[in-house]
C-alpha cells in the first residue's frame, strides 16, 4: 500500500511537468497579448505604420477563474474536466454504519437473523466481524459544462478492501463463506451542477448526486441500494490569494436493509447529513506553477440508521446510528500547473470518537479544459 501511494506521488507530477514543457501557442499562456507573438509574414507593418483599425467586432473575454482548491470538499464550479483520484483509509470499525460505506453485515445470514442481509459475510465465526478494516478506492470522474453555470458529471470507482481477522471458510449454509481481501467495482455516481450565482469572485451551486447499485455488496463493494445526494456548494474568492469554499448536504438512501429484528419500523440504512468548510491560500505564484496549501474540517452528523457492533450480532447486536457526529480535519496543498493541470496531495485525521476511517490520504489528479 505505501509502495503504490509513493509510485503514484513520484510519477504523476513527472508526466504534468512533462506535458506542460511543450505549452501551447502563446495566446493561451496567461498574460500574453498578441502582439507577443510577433508580427506575421503574411502581414508585414512598417515599424513607423499606425495599426490598422479592425473591422472586427471585439470578442468579449470568457470568464476565467483559478478553480477550486480543495482536496476533499466538492468543487462548487461548474467546468469541464477529467479527474482521477486515489484514497488509502485506515482503521474502519464500522464499515456497515447506515449502509453508507457497504451493505448491512452478513453476519445476520450467519446467525440465522437475515437471510437477505447484503454484506460481506464474517470470519470464523459469526462473532468475526471485521472490526479494522482498510480500503483503498481509485475514481474516474468525468464532468462537461455546456454552459458557464451548468454541468454533468459521472464518476466510476474501484474499491479495495483489507479486512483483519481469520478468513476461514464458515459452513455451508445460506451464510457460509469467508472474509478476504476483496476488489472491484464500486457504486457508480452521476449528477449535475447548477450554479445559482455567478461571478468573478463567487459561486454558489446546488449539487445533485445519485448512486447505483453497481458495487458487489457481498464483496463489501457497494451498498446494495440506490442513494441521492443533495447539496449546496460555494466558492468565494476573499483576495488574489486567499480562497474560501464549503458545502453542506444530505445523502439519503432509496431502499436499504431492514432492520435488527427485520420486522423493525426502522431500516439499516439511514440518513447522513454532511458539511465542510475548507480555506485556501496560494503561497507561491509563478509564470507556469502555483501552490495553494489547504486546510479543510468536514463532518458528518448521521440522522438515522442502524449499526453493528464489534462481535456481531450474538455478543454485540445492534445499535442505533442516529446521533453519531464524525469530525475529520484534512491538510494538503494543491500545485497549478498552467491553466489546465493541477495535482493535490493531502492527509485526513478524524478527531470525533465515532468515525468513517482514523486516516486517509488522498492524490488526485485534474485536468481541466
Amino acid at each position: 500500500m505505501k509502495r503504490v501511494l509513493l509510485v503514484l506521488m513520484v510519477l504523476i507530477p513527472l508526466a504534468v511537468t512533462a506535458q506542460e514543457k511543450n505549452p501551447g501557442p502563446m495566446k493561451d499562456q496567461p498574460g500574453a497579448p498578441a502582439s507577443a507573438l510577433g508580427p506575421s509574414d503574411d502581414d508585414p507593418q512598417e515599424p513607423n505604420a499606425k495599426p490598422r483599425a479592425s473591422t472586427e467586432p471585439p470578442v468579449k473575454p470568457k470568464l476565467k477563474i483559478p478553480g477550486s482548491m480543495v482536496g476533499y470538499i466538492d468543487n462548487p464550479i461548474p467546468e469541464s474536466q477529467i479527474r482521477i483520484r486515489f484514497d488509502g483509509a485506515f482503521n474502519d470499525n464500522f464499515p456497515d454504519r447506515a449502509e453508507f460505506f457497504y451493505g448491512k453485515c452478513g453476519c445476520y445470514r450467519a446467525a440465522g437473523l437475515d437471510l437477505k442481509s447484503p454484506g460481506p459475510p464474517p470470519g470464523s465465526t459469526v462473532s468475526d466481524i471485521p472490526n479494522n478494516l482498510n480500503f483503498q478506492q481509485l475514481f474516474v470522474n468525468v464532468e462537461f459544462a455546456p454552459i458557464r453555470r451548468f454541468s454533468i458529471f459521472t464518476e466510476v470507482p474501484i474499491r479495495w478492501i483489507e479486512a483483519e481477522g481469520p478468513a476461514t471458510p464458515v459452513g455451508t449454509g445460506p451464510g457460509a463463506g469467508h472474509f478476504p481481501n476483496q476488489g472491484g467495482l464500486s457504486d457508480v455516481t452521476a449528477g449535475f451542477k447548477l450554479a445559482a450565482f455567478a461571478s468573478e469572485s463567487t459561486y454558489l451551486t446546488f449539487q445533485f448526486t445519485g448512486y447505483f447499485s453497481s458495487g458487489d455488496a457481498l464483496k463489501g463493494l457497494g451498498t446494495n441500494h440506490y442513494s441521492v445526494e443533495p447539496a449546496v456548494l460555494l466558492y468565494h474568492r476573499i483576495s488574489d490569494r486567499l480562497r474560501l469554499e464549503g458545502e453542506v448536504g444530505d445523502w439519503h438512501p432509496i431502499g436499504g436493509s431492514a432492520g435488527v429484528p427485520t420486522t423493525s419500523s426502522q431500516g439499516f440504512a439511514g440518513d447522513v447529513f454532511f458539511y465542510g468548510i475548507g480555506p485556501s491560500y496560494r503561497l507561491y505564484s509563478g509564470r507556469r506553477v502555483a501552490f495553494t496549501p489547504v486546510l479543510e474540517v468536514v463532518g458528518w452528523h448521521v440522522l438515522s440508521g442502524l449499526q453493528t457492533q464489534l462481535g456481531g450480532p450474538i455478543d454485540g447486536v445492534t445499535a442505533d446510528a442516529s446521533g453519531k457526529d464524525i469530525v475529520n480535519v484534512k491538510i494538503g496543498a494543491r500545485t497549478s500547473i498552467g491553466f489546465h493541470n493541477s495535482i493535490y496531495i493531502g492527509y485526513g485525521h478524524a478527531v470525533t470518537n465515532a468515525d468513517w476511517y482514523k486516516q486517509i490520504v488522498r492524490i488526485e489528479y485534474r485536468y481541466s479544459f
